[in-house]
């Protein structure tokens, strides 16, 4: 069964907004990140979507602020293997 974009951030949500708290606006700026996010993953590794694994690594690396999820999102995409080193570093 295939999961579309909007479940995918409707089960990202609790964690989007313990990291970067409850503001609508704030929020809304998470999903765009991670929809582009996604829409880069596509176009380089033809999956629908990063794995699992991969965006709590984003979501970890943000450190709770849109500049740092910015950075993960892009790392994620150039080289999620360095994103995975750079999140287990983060305490």
């Amino acid at each position: 069964m295939t999961i579309g974009r909007r479940e995918r951030l409707a089960a990202m949500r609790p964690r989007i907004v313990q990291l970067f708290g409850d503001n609508t606006r704030t929020i809304a700026r998470v999903e765009q990140v991670l929809t582009l996010m996604e829409m880069a993953w596509h176009d380089c590794y033809g999956d629908v979507a990063p794995p699992h694994d991969v965006l709590a690594n984003v979501l970890t690396c943000s450190g709770g602020t849109l500049d740092g999820l910015i950075d993960a999102a892009h790392l994620a995409v150039i080289d999620s293997r360095d994103l995975a080193v750079r999140a287990s570093s983060v305490g």
